[in-house]
């Protein structure tokens, strides 16, 4: 007789609210950074260095320049990186889960890109967000270039696999592996119109210092955080029938003649 392996579950979360608790912590800290940071912080967190009027403050003055507003986000962010990390690895083999045909191996390699990146993504938040601007602005700028470069290249990465594995299963594509498809293409097409439009907005405040345009630039900047959310937050999609779980395994050898001998 095989051996078998038996396995307890220490504890168990399923993957839909193990999601939503994750994609949570950074919408939550982002709104309180923001509405605390325009209620009690706000000439200090629109003040800018062309000295113009604003009226929302951006993500790095509300997330990095105050208290207890730099707390909760990087309490938040802490919180969320780890069961990121996970997800981009269990990402990898729901990719690779399915075999395309001929273009297998470059399939396999190109989910392996897209969850370097997913971890790239996640790295380079973290250190942007424990280095804030006022810190040392050119490390916290080289690692929100980083963070949106790799987020990006995740995004189309995600999309080609997807519509490869809906190429590969045919018929057998689901009606919910069909939502999250067409969920990532809204979410990545919306984030990076956005993102170009706030670079624009950026640049733009730089060289004419013109009143309200930072403020435009700020509200572009929530969305691209909320867009990208959104777009991870597709996971509950895709794992919509798993559960987090530690489980302890133990393997159980089955007696034959033979052990039994080697017992006496």
């Amino acid at each position: 007789m095989a051996d078998e392996i038996k396995h307890k579950s220490l504890f168990q979360l399923s993957f839909p609210l193990f999601g939503k608790l994750v994609c949570g912590l950074p919408l939550f800290a982002t709104f309180f950074c923001v509405v605390w940071s325009f209620l009690f912080n706000f000439e200090a967190s629109t003040a800018t260095h062309c000295r113009v009027r604003n009226y929302l403050p951006s993500v790095s003055s509300a997330i990095g320049g105050f208290t207890p507003q730099r707390y909760v986000w990087r309490i938040c962010i802490c919180l969320h990186a780890t069961p990121r990390l996970m997800i981009a690895i269990a990402y990898y083999s729901y990719h690779t889960s399915v075999h395309v045909g001929r273009d297998n191996e470059l399939y396999k390699g190109i989910a392996a890109l897209a969850s370097l990146f997913n971890i790239l993504e996640v790295s380079s938040l973290v250190t942007l967000t424990y280095i804030s601007s006022t810190d040392n602005h050119d490390v916290h700028e080289s690692c929100f270039i980083v963070f949106m470069i790799s987020a990006l290249l995740y995004m189309m990465l995600s999309i080609y696999l997807m519509d490869k594995r809906q190429s590969s299963k045919g018929s057998a594509f689901t009606v919910e592996e069909s939502k999250s498809l067409r969920l990532k293409k809204t979410l990545f097409a919306t984030n990076i119109s956005i993102f170009l439009l706030s670079v624009y907005l950026f640049f733009r405040h730089n060289w004419y210092c013109e009143p309200g345009v930072y403020t435009a630039f700020a509200a572009c900047e929530y969305l691209v955080i909320v867009t990208n959310i959104a777009f991870h937050g597709t996971a509950i999609i895709d794992f919509a029938s798993y559960s987090a779980a530690y489980v302890y395994t133990n393997l159980i050898t089955a007696q034959t003649p033979s052990n039994k001998i080697k017992a006496s």
